[in-house]
């Protein structure tokens, strides 16, 4: 099968600067793909490497088999949704959505047939007469969306285009980006540095950072076997624990952390007795109970405990220099007998603890 976007060994330069460097993807029709990292990592430049609004130093790009680095933007298969929406302030909704059609030479007819089913589908009926100044930031970024849609591009980008927007009407856009995606069979490509948005959405992600792309996978993969140190800290909320491998077998690992506890864990890549590393905990995976329990256990003392509505955090002190901390879902009176200096023990959760390395 042909992917929709193909990268090998794509490098970018600027001057001295190295912004991407050996990055190989293969990102696949009708799938909703994600760029996710930190600012400065590389993720917008590829995307305008996509786009044809810069060029690669090494390396090629293939939409559908096609090598596209003679194309300029306008020719090739793809359209791309800004963070600033870029919709023009003295058009109304449906004159926005379908000005491409009009530069493309769709006759009348087919754009006013066009333009309403994309209306229908971003859910604008009602609103099509008015400018953007009248309609909201949710209802603009629709518009955005309806107007790259409109011409049927075989792949649409998307740069961040729910960083504007407040946090309730973010979680909403999700799921219509979403929506549209499967309902349209495009390609998308979605550049973001929100780890929940990425989770939420994607088929898969790929994490970058310094210009590399440190992982690709479905989101369950990301967040559950990540691949570094980088993955595991950028991508949630996690425990990293210094921890030393006392006895290998296989992926399975034997590892003591400061202060002399044991904790059995798995591994990412072969390892050997001695190295060092860090074990990953997610504080979800964990539970706390007074009772010593079977099964694998740390044991420490209770500090503080913050209230976050749906569940509790519970900072555990292992040693000295050592903390855990821990989210437990909150029930009728969930940690009422838990006090700071409580001797507790903590529960990890089946393939919970990972080994890792820088």
């Amino acid at each position: 099968m042909t992917s929709a976007v193909s990268l090998h060994d794509v490098r970018k330069d600027f001057g001295s600067l190295t912004a991407l460097s050996d990055v190989t993807l293969e990102i696949e029709d009708n799938e909703f793909f994600t760029l996710l990292g930190p600012s400065g990592c590389g993720k917008t430049t590829l995307l305008r490497m996509i786009a044809g609004f810069e060029g690669a130093t090494a390396g090629t790009i293939r939409l559908f088999g096609d090598e596209i680095e003679h194309l300029p933007p306008n020719k090739r298969p793809v359209n791309t949704v800004f963070q600033n929406y870029a919709i023009f302030p003295h058009m109304n909704v449906a004159e926005n959505i379908g000005f491409s059609l009009r530069m493309l030479g769709w006759t009348k007819l087919e754009i006013q047939t066009r333009v309403d089913e994309m209306v229908e589908m971003v859910k604008l009926g009602a609103l099509v007469d008015r400018k953007p100044s009248q309609i909201s930031g949710g209802q603009q970024q629709r518009v955005a969306l309806a107007r790259a849609m409109a011409p049927r591009p075989k792949v649409l980008l998307l740069d961040e285009p729910l960083s504007a927007l407040d946090l309730k009407l973010r979680q909403e856009m999700r799921t219509e980006l979403k929506r549209l995606q499967r309902d349209t069979g495009i390609t998308f490509i979605f550049v973001t540095h929100d780890q929940e948005e990425a989770l939420s959405m994607s088929d898969r992600i790929a994490v970058m950072s310094d210009g590399k792309v440190q992982q690709i996978g479905t989101p369950f993969e990301i967040y559950e076997h990540p691949n570094n140190r980088f993955i595991a800290d950028f991508i949630g909320e996690t425990n990293m624990l210094p921890s030393i491998i006392d006895t290998v077998e296989g992926f399975n690992l034997v590892c003591q952390l400061e202060g002399g506890q044991t904790l059995d864990a798995l591994a990412n890549c072969d390892n050997i007795p001695g190295a060092t590393g860090v074990l990953s905990l997610r504080p979800e995976r964990l539970s706390i109970t007074k009772t010593e329990p079977t099964g694998k256990i740390l044991k420490g003392e209770l500090g503080d405990r913050v209230y976050l509505g749906t569940d509790t955090q519970f900072i555990v002190k292992l040693s000295a220099e050592l903390n855990l901390k821990v989210r437990m879902q909150n029930s009728f009176f969930q940690g009422a007998n838990y006090k700071t200096g409580d001797t507790v023990f903590v529960t990890i959760a089946d393939g919970a603890a990972r080994f890792l390395v820088d």
